[in-house]
């Protein structure tokens, strides 16, 4: 796992979301920055995926907060650019491209991704090419908004001080919802997976009680194989072929057959030792 300090503003998860409703000022994505420890976030509206956008966004976030230590994104363009390794080596910033997004793959990561573009989309519903207007609102809300992972609220806990949030308590009720649903959505496919897990080991449990190990056949014994092609033509035909010998044990319990006589079946095949019988046990086929 990647080192992350336990200390505010060491390690910046940048990631793009969208593409939105283009509006008129042409912004088609979010590029979202969240502080790792803090979990602090930054929702900048970007017109591009580009690595010249997000490099300005960085610049914006350095005059307040000085240049991070670590960035982790995914192997968008923009984070894979040339440009941006330039910027990263400039600035002294180690960058780790993650070839499974990293804020996916986080639940809380993910969580705070999900909860910008389900209240960006529930606020502008009526304008829907007006969402980069909420996205400062919705920036202090979520930052002032309590988070059980950290156990208090990401601006508290960069800054050591309450929030004044003035009127965005109807905002903050709409981000806690979202986020509530979030988590119990999230508990549910737990559950689930682990109900999906405990039925499979009661399967293969099952399974291996009922399974014997197969009788073991040497070279020149004569056996039976088991049919397993049946067509509506063929089935009141014999379930096994036969008599067959075994010419070679390959190992894993399957063998190489050969047909002694003139009876219906393959001249030569490979088969297992669960599709075969003793000839000598065989009354009829």
């Amino acid at each position: 796992p990647l080192q992350k300090e336990d200390t505010p503003l060491y390690t910046y998860h940048i990631d793009h979301l969208g593409p939105l409703e283009s509006t008129n000022k042409n912004y088609k994505y979010v590029l979202v920055i969240i502080d790792a420890f803090t979990k602090f976030v930054w929702i900048y509206p970007t017109k591009s995926t580009t690595s010249a956008e997000v490099i300005a966004k960085l610049e914006i976030q350095k005059a307040v907060f000085g240049s991070r230590f670590q960035i982790i994104s995914d192997r968008g363009t923009a984070f894979t650019s040339g440009d941006f390794a330039d910027y990263c080596g400039k600035e002294k910033i180690k960058h780790h491209a993650i070839t499974t997004a990293l804020p996916r793959a986080n639940g809380q990561i993910e969580r705070i991704n999900q909860t910008i573009i389900s209240v960006l989309s529930k606020l502008s519903l009526e304008n829907p090419n007006k969402w980069y207007k909420f996205t400062n609102e919705l920036q202090e809300t979520i930052n002032s908004t309590y988070q059980r992972s950290i156990d208090t609220t990401p601006f508290e806990l960069l800054f050591g001080t309450k929030m004044n949030t003035g009127g965005l308590d109807k905002l903050k009720e709409m981000v806690a919802e979202f986020q509530a649903n979030f988590e119990a959505q999230r508990e549910l496919r737990k559950h689930a997976k682990q109900q999906i897990f405990k039925i499979q080991e009661e399967n293969r449990k099952t399974y291996n009680l009922r399974r014997r190990e197969p009788k073991p056949y040497r070279v020149g014994d004569l056996v039976a194989i088991k049919r397993t092609q049946f067509g509506p033509h063929l089935k009141l035909k014999p379930k096994y072929f036969g008599p067959y010998s075994i010419m070679r044990a390959k190992g894993g319990n399957t063998y190489d057959v050969i047909k002694e006589g003139n009876h219906e079946g393959p001249n030569f095949t490979t088969t297992c030792a669960e599709y075969l019988k003793p000839w000598n046990t065989m009354t009829e086929l």
